[in-house]
């Protein structure tokens, strides 16, 4: 009953290719009567119904219930005689059914869904040319239902994929805005065409990020070191700047990817311009926490460097922001090795 409800099939509106496979097997058996039926757990449910005006029965005198048990075709042919079905209403009552045979309709997961029968009111017998023939046709209408799955399926993922878009254009423009009116309170005296000029670099690196971002499919969630890669092969032929990249793979929410990769922009950009040498872009797991790092190989920081003095520009408002978007925190200390600077962003994996 559950692969019946999968494929979402019943009570649904007739259908010619159906019509089509049932007049074709009436044709073929020289008989009045021929369904394509599905069975419900209380009724049999006819998608197609040549020769015949209801649309669906009872479960209990259904041969159809009978023959989904099967997995070869089902045949009766007399089926006053047939001890299988001498006491079905649907032979010994005004009906008058003589001659049944039935093809399962069976999922490519092994579930019968129903079947693909002929029905005459008079006995007859059947070879094994015309057995297969059902057969094939049976196969014909499965192939159909498994079609329409698949095509309904691709609408759907297409409506998600529509409305994930949509959504992430609206968070990019949100924090676009963000940026802009940052940047609109910042105090500085620079004159109009500096500002243009910060406003489409912040916009640029929106885009950028996004670009990257939109090379693997939409899913929930993406491999952060195969983009964090092609975005610092990027940044590195912008910038002029030899960037090298490391770390964990993983997973990361793709609700995540986004701030992450303008952390990234933001980080780098920082380091080619104050910095010097190398960069170096490390992302990696440990203990339940995520840890951005990027390092140069410059004087390191001033002695009264703090990210959180209101001194600092609109740079480093973005970076404890996005950081902050993360549900983490940014410090800056001096390089490991020796010699330069390091921002380190560490936020819950």
């Amino acid at each position: 009953m559950a692969a019946v409800r999968r494929y979402d099939i019943l009570d649904t509106p007739p259908d010619g290719t159906f019509d089509r496979v049932t007049a074709l097997a009436a044709r073929r058996f020289n008989v009045p009567i021929s369904i394509v039926s599905i069975v419900d757990h209380d009724r049999i449910w006819f998608k197609s119904h040549h020769g015949l005006d209801a649309k669906q029965i009872n479960r209990d005198p259904g041969l159809c219930a009978s023959a989904i048990l099967e997995s070869d075709p089902y045949i009766l042919e007399n089926a006053s005689t047939d001890v299988r079905s001498l006491t079905n209403p649907l032979v010994a009552g005004e009906f008058g059914l003589k001659f049944y045979m039935a093809v399962p309709l069976r999922t490519f997961d092994g579930y019968n869904l129903g079947t693909l029968c002929v029905i005459d009111k008079e006995p007859r017998t059947v070879d094994q040319s015309q057995i297969d023939d059902l057969k094939d046709l049976g196969s014909v209408v499965m192939d159909q239902i498994e079609l329409r799955l698949s095509a309904r399926r691709a609408v759907d993922q297409a409506q998600i994929m529509a409305r994930e878009i949509d959504h992430r254009v609206m968070n990019s423009l949100q924090f676009v805005s963000a940026m802009l009116s940052l940047q609109s309170r910042s105090g500085r005296s620079t004159d109009a065409t500096t500002q243009l000029k910060i406003a489409a670099d912040r916009v640029g690196a929106v885009a950028r990020v996004h670009r990257h971002f939109y090379a693997e499919d939409v899913r929930e969630t993406a491999s952060c070191i195969p983009y964090i890669t092609r975005l610092c092969a990027d940044l590195s032929s912008i910038l002029e700047t030899p960037i090298h990249v490391d770390g964990d793979e993983g997973e990361v929410p793709t609700t995540s990817v986004q701030p992450i990769g303008l952390l990234i922009n933001e980080l780098v950009t920082n380091a080619a311009k104050h910095g010097a040498g190398q960069i170096d872009v490390s992302f990696r797991l440990a203990d339940g926490v995520r840890r951005l790092v990027v390092s140069d190989l410059g004087q390191g920081f001033p002695k009264d460097f703090s990210i959180e003095s209101s001194q600092q520009g609109l740079g480093m408002k973005v970076i404890r922001s996005l950081a902050e978007q993360l549900g983490g925190h940014v410090e800056a200390l001096p390089n490991p090795i020796g010699r330069g600077s390091s921002f380190i962003v560490e936020f819950p994996a």
